[in-house]
């Protein structure tokens, strides 16, 4: 590589050779009916209790998924901020999917992560959470105080969360079909990702919006992984591998060199998806 290049991405994705990895979950699968090992509990993880009211956490108590986008972007937000929390973990494949239980869905009706609890407050969906976070603990900022800035950290980070991430999500390829899944996302992700990266090389400094982190990084990371990154199913399992919609990051030198600069930064660091709580063992980093 030539002295001074960037890699063309420097965000951290578990590297693996496909094939032997197809077949060691496949093997793992077909002895030990679970396509995922056990859990480990390190740091403050927490067993998934639903019962729990708003009013009995000590800390912060966030839901996650450790692939979950939207659950990532609260981790880098709660990092970010300095807040201690918990975590506890919601399997959305292990029976079914945890999030389908009815005392999950008394929590978060949509069935979905994240769900904060904090202040004696439940909050669900990504955004909101992140704005909340922003009005109650604004330092450091995730938004600029100048508004036309602001306006354009929420563009960024909307063509993220309401026009690329939803089409992709699992519960809308499931629906696709696997014939057709691969080339539906790679579209919406083509396509969100051309138009950011027009709008990145008008707006990115060192980050997506200038040198301040703000909420349009927190994500366009976690999406840039959901390009990137894939698994498959056998007898209900995840069976991960790579190469997800065979997106060309190459067309897309902006994004890859923000998203390389904040895979340098702690906070992005402590909530990637291969350092968490949940995290397969075979899968951290």
């Amino acid at each position: 590589m030539p002295k001074g290049k960037r890699p063309m991405t420097t965000f951290p994705i578990a590297k693996r050779k496909m094939t032997e990895r197809v077949r060691k979950r496949e093997e793992e699968v077909e002895a030990t009916g679970s396509g995922m090992r056990d859990e480990p509990a390190w740091g403050r993880a927490l067993q998934p209790d639903f019962s729990s009211d708003e009013d009995e956490v000590d800390n912060p108590l966030l839901y996650s998924y450790f692939r979950s986008s939207c659950a990532w972007r609260v981790r880098i937000a709660l990092n970010l901020k300095g807040i201690e929390y918990d975590q506890a973990p919601v399997h959305l494949i292990k029976d079914g999917g945890q999030q389908n239980s009815e005392e999950y869905k008394q929590k978060n009706p949509m069935a979905q992560v994240p769900t904060l609890i904090i202040d004696g407050h439940k909050l669900t969906q990504s955004m909101a959470i992140l704005e909340y976070l922003e009005e109650t603990r604004p330092d450091p900022p995730l938004l600029p105080k100048d508004p036309a800035t602001r306006a354009k950290v929420r563009m960024i980070a909307e063509t993220v969360n309401a026009g690329i991430q939803p089409i992709q999500n699992l519960s809308v390829l499931q629906k696709v079909g696997d014939e057709k899944k691969m080339e539906w996302g790679h579209y919406w992700i083509d396509r969100g990702f051309t138009a950011l990266e027009t709008v990145l090389g008008e707006t990115a400094g060192k980050y997506c919006v200038g040198d301040q982190v703000t909420m349009a990084d927190l994500c366009l990371v976690p999406q840039l992984y959901n390009a990137t990154s894939t698994c498959i199913w056998k007898k209900g399992y995840l069976i991960f591998i790579h190469s997800r919609f065979k997106v060309d990051l190459s067309k897309f030198p902006a994004i890859t060199r923000v998203c390389g600069n904040l895979a340098e930064l702690e906070a992005f660091k402590a909530a990637d998806y291969s350092r968490q709580p949940d995290t397969p063992e075979d899968l951290k980093a």
